[in-house]
């Protein structure tokens, strides 16, 4: 019977990864439509079909719920932006297509391109400037540019993080300019040094 019981639960942790997830989901719908500044517990719960209760129970907060959501969304950029890079051997390109990917991917989302609208509260850029796994997603990529010392790859990566929210808050006159810009005044300072011309 005893192990019958443990069989029964075998999916709980499956559920509340499911249940998390659809909680996110109703949240982006929200930041898809409205300022996710003024987005509050009682309408993310409502938007999900849950009590304020069951919302509290899986987020402890609005910026725990926030931080899930940032970093949710990270991952999975993360993963896209690994995938569009894949075979770019020359660094500066990988480099570049990484970053112009990354602003690309964020304009075209409603629900995160939302997070750095100028005419609202700087959320996205304080959430990318207080994140680790942004920082250390963005750490990764530039260690798959070359080899170079850890404390400079941190730095580096928290400079990129800054500079991609930068150019998400106040855009280049298009992409080409933005292009010209990372060509200029980033790819020189990133670069590995293995790596520069």
């Amino acid at each position: 019977m005893a192990g019958r019981a443990r069989n029964q639960d075998w999916l709980a942790a499956r559920r509340t990864e499911v249940a998390a997830d659809h909680i996110l989901d109703a949240a982006e719908r929200l930041y898809t439509d409205r300022d996710p500044a003024s987005i509050g517990m009682n309408e993310i719960a409502t938007a999900a079909g849950c009590s304020r209760a069951t919302l509290y129970r899986y987020f402890e907060s609005r910026d725990a719920l926030r931080t899930a959501y940032v970093h949710r969304e990270t991952r999975r950029l993360g993963r896209e932006i690994m995938r569009k890079i894949d075979g770019v051997e020359d660094t500066h390109d990988r480099l570049i297509t990484g970053i112009t990917a990354t602003l690309r991917m964020v304009r075209d989302n409603p629900a995160l391109a939302a997070w750095f609208a100028s005419t609202r509260p700087p959320i996205g850029g304080e959430m990318a400037g207080q994140s680790a796994v942004i920082t250390a997603l963005a750490a990764a990529f530039l260690r798959s540019l070359g080899p170079d010392d850890p404390a400079t790859v941190e730095r580096r990566a928290r400079w990129v993080v800054r500079v991609i929210t930068s150019l998400l808050m106040f855009p280049g006159h298009d992409e080409t300019d933005e292009r010209a810009m990372l060509e200029e005044f980033v790819i020189p300072i990133v670069t590995p040094a293995s790596a520069r011309r």
